[in-house]
């Protein structure tokens, strides 16, 4: 009995020193591990670009280093924005937008893939080659970083600040209380083939008619896109109007709009059956009534959002035209590109597409020559006093116009 006590204590001995050896050697492997996730964060820390995985991809460093870090010129061309413009977006994703780096793909590039996409519109497999991702997961993260744009809309819609009774500006004056001007845009767009009659416009093209709102200093206040080609401007407006977090006129204010929309409370229009657009008044031709001044000068101004839309499209390429997406994406593409507009607009101090001279043409406008709590406007409909409101303003710039020049 003594013997087999004593062969089961040193079983138990010996299990009891292998247990030991084997804990010894887990904790030398610990902190080995350990040591090597300290060189390696040392080392990515000192990265200015911080991606975790261009010690194992130089090409990808090498690319994005190029893409982005090199100059302003390059980043400026491929992405439409400057380095610390760049920079400050890729912060605001991280903090309002709720975009994480993944394990092998940090934020700058996640934004860089995005950028490039509506900058140059190229195809999935294109984007793929230049990155060295495979295409699955440049659509996973397109996707990703265009609704991490979305969230932000609350943040990167300018809110409108009505024209002040001491406006100088020779454009605005006039419009006091307005804040700034209201149109459509066609946007070409591809929908599956029961539904292209419903978006076909006038000129029988396949097209989004897409509302917006801009301030005198093209920042887009509101975008509603989403609508088929074949949707009438007002039948737009007025649905804007309706939504939940619409569009908001405060009474008291309005928007300069063309003839294509009703000229009631919060919407001026210009007068119909009088010379409207600007080129009428070249080689020196002079307004001969109140209604003709008024119409070049509400021409002047409103020709603000046709600007907008120019220099939007000239931005981004895959507004010019049909993309691959499904409709849903291509109407969330089209608002991101108006957020990412307005915060290209507000970081730089300069915009290079400010000095071309662009207007936006595809529009459903009439060619003709006319041609905190607020209690909003609700409904768009004529009266009798916005009627009169109108012809006293057109009289009254016509007055100071003729005294000015006799």
């Amino acid at each position: 009995m003594s013997r087999l006590k004593l062969n089961k204590q040193k079983k138990q001995k010996k299990l009891a020193a292998f247990c030991t050896l084997w804990l010894h050697i887990l904790n030398m492997v610990s902190w080995y591990i350990q040591a090597v996730q300290a060189v390696i964060s040392i080392h990515l820390d000192s990265c200015p670009t911080r991606p975790r995985y261009k010690m194992f991809y130089p090409e990808r460093k090498e690319y994005m280093h190029r893409l982005v870090y090199e100059s302003d010129e390059t980043c400026l061309h491929q992405l439409r924005m400057n380095r610390a413009t760049f920079v400050s977006l890729c912060n605001m994703m991280e903090m309002g937008g709720r975009l994480k780096a993944s394990k092998y793909l940090e934020v700058d590039e996640q934004v860089a893939i995005f950028l490039y996409v509506l900058a140059h519109h190229v195809k999935n497999r294109v984007v793929k080659f230049y990155f060295r991702r495979s295409g699955e997961t440049i659509s996973k993260y397109f996707n990703k970083v265009l609704n991490a744009v979305i969230r932000l809309e609350s943040e990167l819609f300018k809110k409108p600040e009505p024209i002040s009774e001491t406006s100088t500006d020779e454009r605005w004056k006039w419009f006091k209380g307005c804040l700034g001007a209201i149109d459509g845009t066609h946007i070409s767009v591809q929908v599956p083939e029961e539904d292209k009659p419903r978006y076909r416009n006038r000129k029988g093209e396949i097209t989004t008619n897409v509302l917006a709102a801009c301030t005198p200093d093209m920042h887009f206040i509101y975008v509603l896109p989403g609508w088929e080609g074949s949707a009438a401007d007002g039948r737009i407006l007025r649905s804007a109007m309706i939504r939940e977090n619409g569009l908001q006129v405060p009474k008291g204010n309005y928007y300069l709009v063309d003839a294509g929309y009703t000229n009631g409370e919060g919407f001026l229009a210009p007068f119909r059956g009088q010379r409207y657009h600007l080129n009428t008044w070249l080689n020196g031709q002079k307004p001969e009534k109140p209604e003709e001044y008024f119409n070049m000068k509400h021409s002047a101004a409103r020709n603000v959002i046709e600007r907008c839309f120019g220099v939007l499209k000239k931005r981004w390429a895959i507004l010019r035209s049909p993309s691959f997406y499904p409709i849903r994406t291509q109407n969330k593409i089209i608002l991101a590109c108006c957020l990412v507009h307005n915060f290209i607009r507000r970081e730089m101090a300069y915009d290079p597409l400010d000095d071309e001279e662009l207007i936006d043409t595809n529009n459903d406008a009439n060619d003709e020559d006319l041609g905190s709590h607020v209690d909003n406007i609700t409904t768009i409909g004529t009266s009798n006093e916005w009627t009169n409101f109108r012809q006293n303003l057109a009289i009254s710039m016509f007055n100071a116009w003729i005294s000015r020049h006799h």
